[in-house]
Order: structure tokens, then sequence, then C-alpha cells
């Protein structure tokens, strides 16, 4: 036997690629071909060839419209040398969208599916030299506007039908991204030669029996047209190997492994990330490799006396989610890669987060994703793709599902880091709440996918991975599905319609989607904002503000918590930490519910593009002060000042494995030169692992005597602290000059002291106003008189001196 022969046909490979419109609404010029990359997309195709500008850039995203509405062609040859192997294939792992796949003449098959790969035979089509492979993409909005009118429409969020096709929906639009739909080859693609039988698809399946490690792999094969000798599988792993021989034809084989005195695999934050690597061998034609995690996790969802919990406990320990959700991390998304995912995900990790959802509106993301999640501890709650709409369940749409859903979970299921299965991004609550029912007129909406065929693929292919049907969702057909006492909720009142203060109104069991939106960084904005004077309302601004009523929704959240901006500047800060401290209160206020509420996902860590949005990280890469806040209060200790029944506690939360034990003092201050102490308190405060407590505040220090000149501050002996303001920053007396800054050199860029002389509230430096390679370490610092903090900025030469715009605070707004 001879083993698979592999031959990449990837422009790293060797393969050289062209691309030209084929058709549709083209500028002149572009109808020539170019060089393109593959994996790669239309849009950088043509980027690179200098045919047309950045599509993030001013207001460039309309003017290249025509691109989702042109039809694309891409060319290769290649030569190819026989060999002895009985079958040829070709294996193309994602076709964006609409393709139609030509070698040599023949057409081999028609794609319309993102989301899966296929295979297609050339036995006896190749040739020694000149072969000519040819993919042509139909435009995607075209096509996607075609099926909706063929197959009929169903009711879906945003300008395109992007539920008609099995392509990733936000690259139609979102309310945080780019019209820019895609295509091109956007995964690789290779040639696969073998005889008698390969490895089709591996499935390890970890998990814990005691202090064991049991791993059920299990091996699905393809066997050629004529084979009649069996074959030997062998599965390698922590020092154990299990063989199992197999007779011509068998389908799949199972082989259970045994690891004694095993180490478990834990989330960040309760354990240690051990992985085991996974040697998968068909006697010698062909091999996989991979590595697992032993783990057990479970979800939670049965009745209790407050409604029905969501408690994902992993190794039976429960976990307090810190979590995100996660957008693809660029609108180009074949620009990413393993370098690009790592700085991403590190955001999340320096965030104390502990999980990222992988919502339906995106893609299964790729290997490097799951792997870093694998080796960091993050877990990944991972959407089916569906989002904020209804979905057909007739063909060939289901079979369509049923496909990508299969190789979805066969390609997933190894990882130790995913945690969930989610059926669908609110489509459950928009069946209920959004007016679907009278344009469906008694049609299926995709029901049929979350509670039936989603669940049964999941139970048959991952048994170890907890299904969730759908987010929001309560766990039982007779109650609303975003209802708060029972399992998960989206909280979108807040930011649509009513105040951030809502958020002390809920008392949510598990909080999946809620956030606030805030401009990215000044560079980011301004390298692709160009609006003369710069203003919220300019032309391109609202090119980079895709929310319906964005720029409105911003000024209305300020409702009494900041002033109105009064120029241009003003509006970049105070929206930035208005979105700030939106996040905060929900947080605090959700971790003082502990345990009647189990996490929060915040909307959302990362941007796709340069755009005013809800992410804590832009998309040029800067943590906005969103991204600082979440900081503090993702940390594992936390303390806050909460109301609770007409009395103010200091509510603690120790989300750690090891006793909370420290002395709190608690000092009511005057905001005022000199912040003079009104009134002390201390008290022991003792809170135990994993468990929250709430301390009532005595009077002396909770009872103010001048609310709009007071404030309180709490400090625990081992470095935490809080802070209570008896009124609004519009009604509270700040000082105008509370505190100087000095500027000190450093090898790899300057410190920034400031040091107080009164109440200085939420300071935060801006050094990518001076240089938008500039970074730096903290944001959000409050201070009282006579307390210092040092900014440390990377990046960047160190300027002369520090000001407004580049050094702000609360106190500049409001004094």
């Amino acid at each position: 036997m001879t083993s698979l022969k592999t031959v990449p046909l990837t422009t790293e490979g060797g393969a050289a690629w062209t691309v030209r419109a084929a058709a549709g609404p083209v500028p002149e010029g572009i109808r020539t071909p170019v060089a393109a990359t593959v994996p790669g997309e239309v849009h950088t195709d043509l980027l690179a060839a200098g045919l047309i500008p950045d599509p993030f850039d001013g207001d460039n995203e309309g003017e290249l419209a025509w691109i989702g509405r042109a039809d694309w062609s891409y060319r290769t040859t290649f030569d190819w040398a026989a060999d002895d192997h009985a079958v040829q294939e070709l294996v193309a792992d994602g076709l964006d969208t609409a393709a139609t796949v030509t070698l040599n003449g023949t057409e081999l098959g028609r794609t319309c599916n993102q989301h899966r790969g296929y295979r297609f035979d050339v036995t006896g089509l190749l040739v020694a030299e000149g072969n000519e492979l040819v993919i042509d993409f139909a435009g995607p909005v075209r096509t996607a506007e075609e099926l909706a009118e063929s197959l009929g429409l169903w009711p879906h969020t945003n300008h395109h039908p992007y539920n008609a096709i099995r392509k990733m929906a936000s690259n139609f639009g979102w309310d945080w991204g780019p019209d820019v739909a895609t295509a091109g080859i956007w995964r690789p693609i290779r040639l696969e030669s073998w005889s008698d039988v390969r490895i089709d698809s591996v499935r390890p399946l970890a998990g814990l029996d005691g202090d064991r490690g049991v791993l059920t792999t299990h091996v699905a094969l393809a066997w050629a047209d004529g084979a009649t000798e069996g074959a030997t599988v062998t599965v390698e792993v922590g020092g154990t190997t299990v063989s199992e021989k197999v007779a011509a034809g068998t389908g799949t084989v199972e082989l259970t492994s045994t690891v004694e005195s095993v180490d478990a695999w834990w989330p960040r934050g309760y354990g240690k990330q051990p992985l085991y690597d996974v040697a998968v061998a068909l006697d010698d034609q062909d091999s996989w490799r991979g590595r697992v995690g032993f783990r057990t996790i479970t979800l939670n969802v049965a009745p209790d006396k407050d409604g029905g919990p969501f408690v994902l406990s992993v190794n039976d320990k429960p976990i307090f989610v810190r979590g995100a959700n996660w957008i693809p991390d660029d609108a180009f998304v074949t620009r990413l890669n393993r370098a690009t995912y790592e700085t991403s995900l590190q955001d999340a990790l320096d965030a104390g987060m502990n999980l990222l959802r992988v919502w339906g509106g995106g893609i299964y993301e790729s290997e490097d994703f799951y792997d870093i999640c694998d080796e960091q501890g993050l877990l990944v709650w991972q959407d089916f793709l569906f989002a904020c709409a209804a979905y057909s369940e007739d063909e060939p749409m289901r079979s369509e599902v049923e496909a990508e859903a299969r190789q979805a979970v066969t390609r997933l299921s190894r990882h130790a880091s995913l945690a969930v299965w989610n059926g669908n991004n609110e489509n459950i609550w928009g069946y209920v709440e959004w007016g679907w029912r009278a344009p469906l007129a008694g049609r299926a909406w995709g029901e049929g996918y979350y509670f039936d065929l989603l669940p049964g693929i999941v139970a048959e292919l991952d048994p170890r991975t907890p299904y969730s049907q759908g987010s929001p969702y309560s766990y039982d057909h007779f109650i609303h599905p975003n209802d708060e006492r029972n399992g998960t909720m989206h909280i979108w009142d807040v930011w649509n319609q009513v105040d951030y203060t809502t958020y002390r109104k809920y008392k949510p069991r598990f909080v999946s989607e809620f956030g606030f939106q805030g401009p990215p960084a000044w560079s980011t904005l301004v390298s692709v904002v160009h609006d003369e004077p710069m203003d919220p309302y300019g032309r391109q601004m609202l090119v980079h503000q895709k929310a319906f009523e964005g720029n409105l929704k911003l000024e209305r959240g300020l409702g009494d918590h900041l002033p109105k901006w009064k120029n241009i500047d003003d509006w970049h800060w105070t929206t930035q930490l208005n979105q700030a401290r939106a996040i905060i209160y929900g947080i605090e206020h959700f971790r003082s519910l502990f345990p009647l509420n189990t996490g929060a996902i915040v909307w959302q860590l990362n941007d796709n593009w340069p755009v005013v949005s809800w992410a804590a990280v832009d998309g040029h890469g800067i943590r906005k002060p969103l991204w600082f806040a979440l900081k503090r209060v993702y940390s594992e200790r936390l303390l806050t000042v909460q109301p609770r029944d007409n009395e103010l506690v200091v509510a603690a939360h120790n989300d750690s494995d090891v006793a909370w034990s420290t002395e709190v003092t608690v000092t009511r201050r005057s905001t005022a030169v000199g912040s003079e102490v009104l009134a002390r308190e201390t008290f022991v405060l003792e809170v135990q692992p994993r468990s929250a407590t709430l301390s009532s505040l005595p009077a002396s220090v909770a009872v103010p005597g001048d609310a709009a000149g007071e404030y309180l501050e709490v400090r625990g002996g081992d470095g935490s602290t809080a802070y209570w303001y008896f009124v609004e920053d519009t009604a509270l007396r700040l000082s105008g000059d509370a505190y100087a800054a000095s500027v000190t050199p450093t090898e790899d860029g300057y410190d920034v002291t400031v040091t107080a002389a009164a109440l200085a509230k939420d300071l935060a430096l801006f050094p990518d106003r001076l240089d938008p390679a500039a970074r730096v370490d903290s944001c959000l610092v409050t201070l009282s008189a006579g307390e210092s903090h040092t900014f440390h900025v990377t990046g960047a030469a160190a300027p002369a001196q520090v000001g407004v715009p580049v050094l702000r605070s609360a106190n500049d707004l409001v004094s």
C-alpha cells in the first residue's frame, strides 16, 4: 500500500491563480484577469492589484457595492505527475459561496454553502501538463436575492436576504459591520490521491472517569471501489496504543483509550490546561494528528425555586462566566491567521474573560482560534450559524444545513474548550415577538433545526458537549424566550430605548447579550472618516455608524449621567466614557446577584473594521475605555457598592478558589480640593471561595450631608477599591484643576504621572492622538486628593507635556 498523496493548490503551495470579473455591473478596466491569492477573497485581490481603494476608508463601502453583484472567475493551471493511486479527488475546504467547479472542461459540481467543504472525484480527468481548474462564483448579493425570489422570502433583519443562502450573514452588512459581500476560495484547496482506503474524519472525544482519562476516537473511513483488503486503525494518546483491524468497506470504527492518572483540563482561573497529542494511523496509508484535553462539561437548566438557571460546570465545578461575544475579526476573514487570533484572544485573556461566544452571524472559526482557546483555557460557546432571521426548512436549504452542521460538529468536537453548541441567535425570540408569523403564513421558520435536527446531530456526534436551543431561551416552550427568570437573556432595551440604570431592574439568571456603543480610538476613527469639520452626523461618520439612529442613541444615552458635548473632542471622550460606565453598571449589578446570576457575555469583544460600535477593542486593535472597565469588573475579586432595599451595601464577589479576607475601609469624602474625610467606617470582609457577600453600610457613611459635593471611597487592605456617588456627574461638584501631570521618557516609551489635589474621576490617557502606534496600560483611574497614578505608554516617543484632548477625565467635562 502507498500513503495518501496531497498536492496543495494554494498560492503558498505554489499554484498561480488569477481572478477576473465575468459578468455584472463591473466598471471599465476591471474585466482583465489579475493575480489572485488562494485562500483569499475578490476584494482583497482587487485591492492588492490596485484596482479598488480601501473598502473601509471614507464612503468607499458604498462605491464598491457592485463587487457583491458581479460574477467572478478564478483560474489556475497545473501539471500532474501520475502515480499508482486508484483515486484522485479535488478537495475544497471552503468556497464562498455559489460556485461552479470545472476541471479541464468537465463540470465537477456546483456549491452554495460557505460553511462546509466539498470533495470532487477527478479520477481520469487529470493530464500530465496544463490542467485547467476554473471556479466560477455567482455574485453573492444577486444570488441571495434570486433565491429569496424563487424559493420565497423569509423574514430577516438588515437590508439583504442573507437568510436565503448559507453564507456568513454579517458579510452582507450588520449594525456594526460593512456590506462587503465577498466571493472567493476562502479556505485551502488541494488534490488528494489515494488507493484502497483513506481517513475521512476523526472525532476524538475525551472525557474523565475519576482520575482516568477516557478517549473515544471515532474514525470514519472512505474506501475505493473494489477494495478487498482490510486495514488496521491505530490510536496513540498519553502513552497508550489501541488498534483494531477492520474489513474492507467498514464505514466507521470506534476505539477507546484509557489514560491512567490523567491531568484534567480546566478553564482559566480554575486550573491548568494540559493537552494530549493524539495520533491516528491507518496502516501506512493515511494518518491524522490532533490534541485533546480530558474534561467533562454539563449544563444545568432544571427548574428551581427562582425559575430556571443556566449553569455551566466543568469537571463538576460550576463556572461563573465572564465572557464576551465574538464576531469575525476582520470583514475579510482570509486576512486572519494564527498571529491575528493570538493578538485578539489575548485581549480577552487580559480582560479576565473565561468564555467567548462565537456568534451565529459569523463563521465556524479556523483551527487556530479553537487551538488557542484550548491552550489558554478560554471556553467557547459555539452558535450554529443562524442569526436574527427565519430560515426555510425546505430543500435544498435543509440538506445544506444538515451537511454543514455534521461537518462543523465533526471538526470541532475534539476541542477541550468547546463548552456549548447553541442552535441560533435570537430566532426563537424573533418568532415570538418580531412580527414574523403573519408573513410566514404557516411556513416552517427554523424551529425544526433548533429543536430536532441540530440537537440530534450533537447527540450523535458530540454527546459530551451541552446543546442549547437558542439564545436567548428559557428552556420551556411555554415561557417567553427572553424571560429574565429563566435560562439566558438578551438585554437590548438598554441602548435601544431606555437608560442604562434599567439594568438594575432586572434579576437575570444569565445574560448572553447586552451592550452599549462608543466610538473607536481617535486615531482609528480619523484614519477612515475625513469629514470637514468632523461631526457626529458627518457624511462619512455615518458610513461608520451602522446602528439604526446610532448617534442619536449615543446622545440620548448620556441621560443625566454626563453633559452633552461642546465639540467633537468632547463627543469622542464623553461617548466612550458613557459606554464604559453603562457596562460597568450592568456587570457590577449582575455579579452582586450571585449565585442567582451565573454570568454575563458582553456584546462585543472585537470589531471587524473601523466603526462606532459596541466593541471593547476597535478595528485597529486599540483597547477602548470599555476594555479597561471590563478588566476591572471581570477580575476574580470584585467590590462594588449597590443599593439594596433602601440602603447601600458593599457587594463582594469572590470568583476564585481561595478565601478572600481583608479589612475594608469605607470613607465619605468631599469632592473639593483636599478631599476632606467626613466619615469613616471599617469592617472585616470574609468571602469564601466561589461565593459572594453583601455588607450593609451604616448611615454615618451611607447618608451624605451634601450629595453634590461628597462621594464614597471603598478600599480593601488588599488594594481592591470601589466608589459610590450620590448624584450623577452633571450634578456632582468636580474641580477643574483637580490634578497635575508630568511626563518621563522610558526605554520603550514614556510615563505620565498624574497627582490629584481633589477628586479626579475617571482619568484616561489617549496617546494614540499623538501617535497611532502608541498604547497605554491603564484607563478610567479615579484618585482622591494626595494620590498619584502612572500611565505607562509604549510604542511612541515622549511628548513634552500632555493635556486635553490626550489626558481626559470626567472633571474636564463637568467642571
